[in-house]
């Protein structure tokens, strides 16, 4: 690529855009997370309505003035077009960089976090410029579109985290190949790993031998044993491990080379289908045959307070915890009435370099750098008639304000409260019945599910990314021996926010806004609609009814757990994934926003 087409989207025009947008969302879930007190600028505005605030840097001498109106959850609706800078009265333009300098005190960024994190923020912009430059699909026209050129169409990560799009590592040429919102196709590379230093591990029903032949093909395996053989090495000797491009570039060829050099690892190159790169950055979408497997990978880049790597340890247990997840799902009457199904990672595998494991603990990136596994496409167990589209899309909004989800209830014909009930039959009942039921966690935000629409109405849900994101709150929790990994030790005050913080408050919040602003829904609407689903499903389970109160959906107000907070603590390891609990950050309470919908028993 030519260097200066390759930064032809980093324009005056889109960079100012982007940072007006980065900016709005800074100072919205900045405030939310109560890093920042904005001060109204007059009158103090009547519940609902718009009014203006400012906030002033840490030294005194920038306001940022903005109009807002404060919604449920302490939402911050900042409208971009109002925001204004200003340092002793004159003018300046909107600098997301410069924002996090004046405001890093607040913000608590320390002189280590900080230079990160501004790299973070300045990737981030640069993703913007580069959607904000191409040319635009209307949101009613990409609500109607496929699977794949929803997921590739997309104009914002996820609605919480300011910095989401940091990933460093990656180079301008790299960010051409592998960004999501590029949606250039990729073939991933494939390396024969001595069985010496490899693990593989599968469901129960499949095997390596079975998994290679349908993901590969007998043309593609035969060329790799010939390579093998060619070089004076047994295939028998090997397994196949899928790699991303840049991670055999940039890690494996140099950090790895004593492993290639004494042919534990082999390069076999390019596999034969073309795969599309996900929202999360190292899982592909085969493209060439939708049937076959998402392949996730192990990447050594910065992302969203986690190097994105894959340990081949941690690797080991995820087909077992898998096929327990759907055996349970199977069984359950409840999770089954509502068509939850997941995802299964049905293989995986990992490789483990001796001499890195001997220097270094388990938090160690170089315990993540190759790994690989093998989840299951949703395309063949689609019925006729109905389309997927990743949950994240419902937040969807093009430049001229128009909604995917708007789209899709007009799509549907349906009053827009009945489509919301639908959506939340399929998306939340699962999740409280997990949590009252089993003491059952997911991560279940819009990546991580995908639904399945027809006619424009949600008709069920397919959760996945199982292995790595699932926790049942209890230690003490009946599991098999191979599923011990997801048990966690949960404060049973902190059981609830399953639902409040990763539910309620990182995705319903947002998605009140988009309904709201498209004329569809009030938010006594909205969370009306919510504290019916809530309370049906109550109806539904007699013999939960202690649970049910002890962690209680309706509380007038629960803890305020915040994200951003994590990522400007420490924006290279956020959270320890075997101790969730411990490391998040609280800022008080939030009013809960189905509290005065709630249904009380008489007696």
């Amino acid at each position: 690529m030519d260097p200066q087409d390759a930064v032809a989207h980093l324009t005056p025009d889109t960079w100012a855009r982007a940072n007006r947008l980065l900016v709005r969302k800074a100072l919205a879930e900045f405030s939310h997370e109560r890093l920042l007190t904005p001060e109204p600028g007059g009158a103090a505005p009547a519940p609902g309505a718009s009014a203006d605030y400012e906030v002033t840097s840490d030294d005194g001498t920038v306001t940022y003035r903005f109009a807002a109106r404060r919604l449920a959850l302490d939402h911050w609706h900042i409208d971009p077009a109002s925001i204004t800078r200003r340092r002793d009265g004159v003018e300046l333009p909107l600098d997301a960089l410069d924002l996090c300098v004046e405001l890093r005190g607040a913000l608590g960024l320390t002189d280590r976090v900080l230079p990160v994190y501004l790299e973070e923020i300045t990737s981030t912009l640069a993703g913007w410029a580069y959607k904000l430059d191409r040319p635009e699909t209307p949101a009613a026209e990409l609500a109607r579109a496929d699977f794949q050129t929803v997921e590739t169409r997309m104009t914002e990560g996820h609605p919480g985290f300011v910095a989401n799009n940091g990933r460093i590592g990656f180079g301008i040429d790299e960010y051409h190949r592998y960004a999501p919102e590029v949606g250039r196709p990729v073939r991933l590379l494939w390396l024969a790993a001595h069985r010496d230093h490899t693990t593989f591990t599968c469901t129960a029903d499949t095997d390596a031998d079975a998994l290679y032949r349908a993901e590969l093909g007998d043309a593609t395996l035969a060329g790799f044993a010939a390579t093998l053989t060619g070089l004076g090495l047994d295939p028998a000797d090997y397994l196949y491990l899928p790699v991303h491009p840049w991670q055999w570039w940039n890690r494996l060829a140099v950090t790895f080379a004593a492993d290639v050099a004494e042919q534990r690892l082999v390069c076999l190159g390019p596999g034969p289908d073309e795969h599309l790169a996900q929202q999360s950055v190292r899982t592909f979408f085969n493209v060439t045959h939708p049937e076959r497997h998402y392949v996730k990978t192990a990447l050594s880049v910065l992302n969203m307070g986690f190097v994105r790597g894959l340990s081949a340890a941690y690797m080991e247990a995820t087909p077992a915890i898998n096929d327990w997840l759907a055996d349970l799902i199977d069984r359950d009457e409840v999770l089954a009435s509502t068509g939850l199904t997941i995802l299964r990672e049905r293989a995986a595998i990992g490789y483990r370099n001796r001499r890195f494991e001997a220097a270094t603990d388990r938090y160690s990136p170089y315990r993540k750098m190759l790994a690989a596994l093998w989840r299951e496409s949703p395309v063949p167990g689609l019925e006729p008639g109905r389309r997927l589209a990743t949950m994240a899309s419902l937040l969807h909004v093009d430049s001229a304000g128009g909604s995917f989800a708007a789209a899709l209830v007009a799509e549907s014909g349906l009053p827009a409260p009945v489509w919301l009930r639908r959506y939340l039959d399929a998306y939340l009942t699962p999740l409280l019945h997990s949590l009252y039921a089993y003491d059952l966690a997911f991560m279940p935000h819009g990546e991580n599910v995908i639904l399945v629409l027809r006619d424009g109405a949600v008709e069920r849900a397919i959760f996945k990314d199982i292995a790595e994101e699932i926790v049942v709150m209890n230690p003490d929790a009946d599991l098999p021996e191979a599923v011990h990994r997801v048990r966690a030790n949960i404060p049973e005050g902190e059981k609830i926010l399953s639902i409040f913080t990763d539910v309620f408050s990182c995705f319903l919040r947002h998605l009140n806004v988009v309904l709201l602003d498209a004329g569809l829904l009030t938010e006594e609407e909205f969370w009306r609609t919510v504290a019916d689903c809530a309370s049906d499903y109550a109806a539904r389970v007699p013999h939960l009814a202690d649970r049910l109160a002890r962690h209680d959906l309706f509380a007038p107000e629960f803890a305020h757990s915040c994200l951003n907070r994590l990522q400007l603590r420490d924006n290279q390891q956020m959270v320890d994934l075997s101790d969730p609990s411990a490391a998040l950050q609280f800022a008080g309470t939030l009013a809960n926003p189905i509290a005065p919908y709630a249904r009380r028993r008489t007696a």
